[in-house]
């Protein structure tokens, strides 16, 4: 029995033996012991209750894309060039930009967990089996790189409207690519994360993967490994996270729909929804970067998708590398 194969056995929060669960795969009980190692390794908080055997602490439901395609609207299912779901992968970007021209336009690939998930600045992204969603689009453009300003951005907005439509409130954007959870006013946990890696040619045309992790469900000790404060669904939905199928169809959708909407009108189709999100605006800032560190007052981000930020002297530094480190001062 593989780790992919326990998971889903344990997904209805059942407890299971571990004599039954070695009968059912024709291996030990040493066998099922080390998978569980496995998952819990993984961040997977598999409970051990004695006699009872091995359950979870709350059911979960594995990614299924039969189920994710026919929870669509039947004209973008079919528009859809590849709706995959793998138990493992170093990473769902890394998988599309490896099938190059291959891979047809608005190709979606999804993974239970992943090796190497990575975020901005080639930071690692934690990716527990089963927990959250780790997805990621390939979408053909004819413009080129130019065009694409503040697209990860546009993104961002993207996932809230996907959230609203699964009934999530509490969520926000910080530039550039971070959806956070809000409360009391203040700047919360990091829900998920964009990122967007451009291909092609400079003029057009070109192509851009865009994987996003979404947060649905975290442990205390996936907490705890995140290194900074972090939320997820589960919280902002009073305790139970929305069905990960359902949730993931939901972000196909809206990025379906957005990404066709970026494709015609640019950053300017997004910017009032992003201003509107805007966890920065107002806000006094601390950004670090190859240039130095220095303060001011988020004001909002330019037509472009540029950060704004006020200097104590009244004018505007625009800033738009991604390589700044942004906090609030």
């Amino acid at each position: 029995m593989q780790p992919a194969q326990l998971l889903a056995l344990l997904a209805a929060g059942e407890s299971l033996s571990g004599a039954g669960l070695a009968a059912r795969a024709g291996v030990t009980r040493a066998a099922i012991w080390k998978q569980v190692e496995a998952l819990r390794a993984r961040g997977v908080p598999v409970e051990a209750r004695g006699t009872a055997g091995y359950r979870l602490p709350w059911p979960l439901q594995m990614l299924d894309a039969k189920q994710i395609r026919a929870a669509l609207p039947a004209p973008l299912a079919r528009s859809l060039g590849v709706l995959e779901v793998h138990w493992e992968l170093d990473s769902t970007s890394s998988e599309l930009l490896r099938r190059g021209q291959a891979a047809k336009d608005l190709s979606i690939v999804l993974a239970e967990t992943q090796r190497a998930g990575r975020g901005r600045r080639g930071r690692g992204w934690l990716s527990p089996p089963g927990l959250n969603l780790y997805l990621s689009c390939l979408k053909r453009f004819e413009s080129g790189f130019a065009a694409l300003t503040g697209l990860s951005l546009a993104v961002g907005v993207i996932v809230l409207r996907a959230l609203e439509q699964l009934g999530i409130a509490g969520s926000g954007l910080k530039w550039p690519n971070d959806v956070l959870a809000v409360g009391e006013g203040q700047t919360g946990g990091k829900l998920g994360g964009i990122l967007v890696e451009l291909s092609g040619e400079y003029q057009g045309p070109c192509a851009a993967v865009i994987g996003i992790g979404l947060n649905l469900r975290l442990t205390p000790a996936l907490r705890e490994q995140a290194g900074q404060p972090v939320c997820d669904l589960a919280t902002l939905a009073g305790g139970t996270p929305p069905d990960r199928n359902r949730a993931a169809a939901a972000l196909i959708a809206a990025l379906a729909e957005g990404l066709r909407q970026f494709e015609r009108d640019g950053f300017a189709a997004f910017s009032a929804d992003y201003a509107r999100h805007d966890l920065l605006r107002g806000q006094p800032l601390r950004l670090s970067g190859a240039q130095g560190a220095f303060d001011g007052v988020g004001a909002g981000v330019d037509g472009r998708g540029a950060l704004q930020v006020r200097m104590a002297d009244g004018s505007v530094r625009r800033i738009d590398s991604a390589d700044v480190t942004v906090r609030r001062a």
